[in-house]
């Protein structure tokens, strides 16, 4: 096999093997909290890149995404209490197509209202719909169930193949199949003509407009697609925990899917799989070493928008030419002198932040604070004074040293420079 067919199948590749190691995953770390994690990581990854339709491809910032996994959710679970009622004979496995269609359908409603504008305008609306969908899940208890939320039993309902999802294991692998199925659907999507000019209304909606095209036609058309996709992710939910609340609908589950398309990468179809799996990670296990979790997901976000906007597949994508080229190497030098730097400027900086959090929110827990492996008395201005001092010396090594790392792109650069054709 060639190198140019071993790149253009390389993408492909990639994908297989992310596919097989999901498969593999129960096996090569047996443990149930890591199984429950990765089945929330799973429905994360569908839900992500079902937003990125409306973000990536399509241009449009939505700050209630949530609303239609929510609603999704609640309508797979009340859908499978009536096959726990003998009153719906399907298998619970099909659950989420009839999610992903519930969420079509609410897009649909939604979207027609939307839809009509682009921009801020559309982000202030589908704000507006997150607030009133919220506000209604405490009014129509019949439908959310109050503060409490509905509850189900997924062992419920005539077996397919014998599985009945009463072990976690086989919740994973319904999650992964229905994952792997939405991630292809949604790539096709991607390639047909539909999708095709959505990114060219996402560009330019007048010169769209002039060629015969609709942009509100193909936004709305987008826009269920993108419901749709997020029904199957809230039906997974549903599933999953067995209970879906008033919470699946706020604006801070909007908002985390939006962080994690942006963080991973908005502008790649992978992208979102990656800051799924990053942000949950940070959530999942951050947050139980400490309580100011929430300030470093917001730091790092913050980051990515100054000086990573493309994501972390944008920095991925940027090291390609260089990897084929086999001129990456040059990179690692500099790399790691400006990493070393930026640890230290970080250990320093990450010192302050837990010791101001204690001092100002923990303070009744006593002075003493258990800081990267070490007992710091927060009362001693000597621990305040190392951490200035190593925070300070961090930054301007850390300033020192990235000139470096611009200079080792700046020859890499040249080089490819000269060996294009």
């Amino acid at each position: 096999m060639t190198s140019l067919s071993i790149g253009r199948h390389a993408g492909q590749i990639v994908w297989f093997l992310a596919i097989a190691l999901a498969l593999l995953l129960p096996e090569l770390i047996p443990s149930k909290t890591a199984l429950t994690k990765m089945c929330l990581i799973g429905i994360t990854i569908v839900f992500a890149l079902s937003y990125n339709i409306l973000l990536g491809q399509t241009g449009l910032l939505s700050f209630g995404h949530a609303v239609y996994f929510g609603l999704s959710g609640f309508a797979a679970i009340h859908l499978i209490n009536l096959i726990g009622r003998h009153q719906l004979p399907i298998p619970v496995l099909i659950v989420p197509l009839f999610a992903g269609l519930a969420g079509a359908a609410f897009g649909l409603l939604f979207g027609i209202l939307s839809t009509r504008r682009h921009g801020t305008a559309f982000a202030m609306i589908s704000l507006a719909i997150a607030e009133l969908v919220a506000a209604s899940s405490l009014i129509l208890e019949s439908f959310f169930g109050g503060e409490s939320g509905v509850t189900t039993d997924r062992s419920v309902g005539p077996t397919l193949f014998g599985i009945d999802l009463v072990p976690q294991i086989q919740v994973y692998y319904l999650i992964v199949g229905w994952g792997v199925l939405s991630a292809i659907t949604m790539y096709a999507f991607t390639r047909t003509p539909l999708g095709r000019m959505a990114t060219a209304v996402r560009d330019n909606p007048e010169r769209a407009e002039f060629i015969g095209y609709s942009p509100q036609i193909v936004r709305l058309l987008s826009f269920i697609v993108s419901a749709f996709f997020a029904g199957v992710a809230g039906g997974l939910a549903a599933i999953n925990y067995e209970i879906m609340t008033a919470t699946n609908l706020s604006t801070a589950a909007s908002g985390s899917v939006l962080i994690m398309t942006y963080i991973g990468g908005a502008s790649f179809f992978y992208g979102p799989v990656i800051g799924a799996i990053v942000i949950s990670l940070i959530q999942l296990s951050l947050s139980d070493v400490t309580p100011a979790w929430l300030l470093y997901l917001g730091l790092l976000f913050v980051i990515t928008v100054l000086f990573a906007p493309t994501g972390i597949a944008g920095l991925i994508e940027r090291h390609l030419p260089p990897l084929r080229a086999r001129v990456l190497h040059h990179l690692i030098p500099s790399y790691l002198l400006s990493a070393a730097a930026g640890s230290v400027f970080a250990v320093g900086a990450i010192a302050l932040l837990e010791m101001n959090y204690h001092v100002t929110l923990n303070a009744h827990e006593g002075p003493l604070l258990r800081l990267f492996w070490i007992q710091v008395d927060t009362t001693q201005p000597l621990a305040w004074g190392v951490a200035i001092l190593v925070t300070v010396c961090g930054f301007f090594l850390f300033r020192r040293t990235w000139p470096l790392v611009g200079g080792a792109w700046n020859e890499i650069d040249s080089r490819l420079r000269k060996a294009a054709p």
